[in-house]
């Protein structure tokens, strides 16, 4: 079957190096004349069918495994197994008398190869008769990563762009290209480079004000969120994250934005969750933006992370929240409801929650009431370094402790729930905050709401200073060990789930005195491919193995790491990492660099063994 080897895809960061670039030759073109800046590529992301391609049988898809980098088409080179050459071109012209011009494409490419050294299945770049690239198999790394071209020098010509790929008889090598763009200008100054591994916008501060129906279901308001350009790379354009329209269907939408202003919008997109916002004018490094819009929300029924389990609603995920820029452009990830595609860094949050009193309203961090008008409170929540905000609103019942060392908890139940339940899980929540604090740091955000249903089809979700879960303590112990794993250490939840959630589950062991031992004597693979640091894509195509192997396997890992470096060393390495990347963003790079130095044990084996790749 076609394809059938193909490696699993992933969307992480990654970087890609060009095999080889040849010189341009340099063509005589016509008389200088005004240029009109434009666009030269045609249908560049393929989502308009074939034309004007000329394309191999089956190059232009949208299926098969592989994912594009926008929309839903893309076209995908080889990818066999077998001898196979397959083509893409089209014929540009560009204009006379502009003199810059770049083209730039994504690319993701993918191997069976296990060859370092050789490249067996190469994809050429060429534009007229000049060779701009080769990528080959050994190029092969997770992710899309923009390749960028200076092609001022075919200002005037019509020139054929194309693309060959040439697969040998043994493995096969995937190339995916997509969003093909040749941009011409005049005024002599290039467009400005791929963007920088600086991730940006950066110290967000979001300014919230919402009221809702007599339900708690609805909500109408305001958001506002500032925002600065970190990056050396200016910013044009912010991406907001509409994570929970992906529980509607498209475009008929449970969040609404409108009235957007300090930006132009364009159309949603990413299933209705994600909204391009083009700022008036570039920001250069430093420089500081601001975007406000009017927000609806509307809690569909449904006992989820966001739904509403009769007089319960749960509001996880529904305020936008910006995506992320970096080495590898803008973090635009599909939503996953398997596990989370969440990612943002940290900011501030001021959330006003208008609602009638009989309604509780739990939320992300410290929470202060003042009377309304007739019959109704006005909830001030107000949150420092977290990476998003999630409420809840019902007539919930609601009992509160400190933990030994002092933070709050409070335990909000619905209907259903028995005292005694809900109070074991208050001293669970008591011991398993100040469990985690005492390995990894002080719990930074005073309290931490806790809010039970045993109808959750999920189990538990966690939120920053606020979880949602079954009466489980394990679970519980597990959603409040997020607080540091995802919540103050941040990571890529979409593309390196691992990160937080077999961190979290070894953490969890760890509190409930779990030594793990023997653990990883029962690792059985379902694959080659299958590996603890794959993305969410591959576990959205290979479901049933998304616990055992992120959570179980993740966990397992960690725990023979511990008995290869020892009990010291390893506490040592996630207490001071964890502190390295406070209110930061880990990545599985990073974290090997931090075990490496933590002993003089040489860990290649290790990571190879435990398939950890990054």
């Amino acid at each position: 079957m076609r394809r059938k080897f193909l490696l699993p895809f992933v969307t992480a960061a990654a970087l890609l190096l060009a095999a080889g670039t040849a010189t341009l030759a340099t063509p005589s073109v016509a008389s200088a004349a005004d240029c009109t800046s434009t666009q030269v590529v045609a249908n560049g992301g393929f989502e308009s069918g074939s034309s004007p391609w000329s394309a191999s049988n089956g190059v232009i898809t949208s299926g098969g495994g592989q994912n594009a980098h926008s929309g839903s088409s893309f076209a995908w080179l080889d990818g066999y197994g077998s001898s196979h050459t397959d083509t893409l071109s089209q014929t540009l012209t560009l204009p006379a008398g502009c003199s810059t011009a770049r083209l730039a494409f994504w690319l993701h490419v993918d191997t069976a190869e296990t060859s370092t050294s050789v490249a067996y299945d190469k994809l050429t770049v060429e534009l007229g008769t000049s060779t701009l690239a080769t990528y080959s198999n050994l190029d092969a790394k997770s992710g899309y990563v923009q390749q960028s071209f200076d092609v001022s020098a075919f200002a005037g010509q019509s020139v054929a762009l194309s693309f060959t790929g040439v697969e040998d008889s043994g493995l096969q090598t995937s190339f995916v290209l997509d969003d093909v763009a040749l941009d011409v200008s005049g005024g002599g100054t290039p467009p400005p480079p791929p963007a920088d591994a600086t991730r940006t916008p950066s110290s967000a501060a979001y300014t919230v004000n919402l009221s809702s129906d007599a339900s708690g279901a609805n909500w109408t308001g305001h958001e506002s969120v500032s925002f600065t350009n970190a990056s050396a790379t200016p910013l044009s354009e912010v991406y907001l994250r509409l994570w929970d329209n992906y529980h509607g269907s498209c475009p008929s939408t449970p969040i609404t934005v409108t009235g957007l202003t300090g930006g132009t919008a364009s159309a949603l997109s990413v299933g209705c969750t994600a909204l391009k916002v083009t700022l008036p004018a570039p920001l250069g490094q430093g420089q500081s933006g601001s975007i406000g819009f009017s927000l609806g929300i509307s809690v569909p029924s449904g006992a989820d992370r966001f739904g509403r389990d009769g007089a319960f609603s749960f509001i996880g995920n529904a305020l936008p929240v910006l995506a992320i820029r970096d080495a590898s452009g803008w973090h635009l990830d599909p939503y996953t409801n398997n596990g989370e595609s969440f990612y943002s860094l940290a900011s501030d949050f001021k959330v006003t929650l208008d609602h009638p009193s009989n309604l509780l309203v739990p939320a992300t961090g410290t929470s202060v009431d003042t009377p309304g008008s007739a019959g109704r409170t006005v909830t001030t929540a107000t949150a420092g370094k977290v990476r998003d905000f999630a409420w809840a609103a019902g007539p919930f019942t609601e009992i509160s402790g400190s933990s030994p060392s002092g933070v709050k908890v409070n335990v909000y139940s619905v209907s259903g729930i028995g005292s005694s339940d809900a109070q074991s899980m208050l001293s669970t929540a008591e011991s398993a905050i100040d469990a985690h604090a005492q390995r990894f740091g002080a719990y930074p955000y005073g309290e931490v709401d806790a809010v039970l249903d045993n109808n959750f089809w999920f189990g538990g979700m966690e939120y920053p200073g606020f979880v949602l879960d079954l009466v489980n303590s394990t679970a519980l112990t597990h959603e409040l060990g997020h607080q540091w794993w995802y919540g103050i250490v941040g990571d890529d939840e979409y593309n390196s789930p691992w990160l937080d959630e077999a961190f979290t589950d070894y953490a969890t062991d760890l509190a409930l005195g779990k030594t793990g031992s023997g653990c990883w004597n029962s690792v059985s693979w379902a694959s080659p491919n299958e590996k603890i640091t794959n993305s969410m894509a591959y576990w959205d195509a290979n479901s049933s193995r998304y616990s055992t192997v992120v959570y179980g396997y993740g966990k397992c890992a960690l725990h023979d790491l511990r008995n290869l470096i020892g009990d010291g060393a390893m506490t040592k390495l996630l207490h001071d990492y964890a502190q390295a990347h406070w209110y930061g963003v880990s990545t599985t790079a990073e974290f090997k660099a931090a075990a490496q130095a933590a002993t003089s044990t040489d860990l290649s084996s290790f990571w190879t063994q435990h398939r950890i790749d990054g």
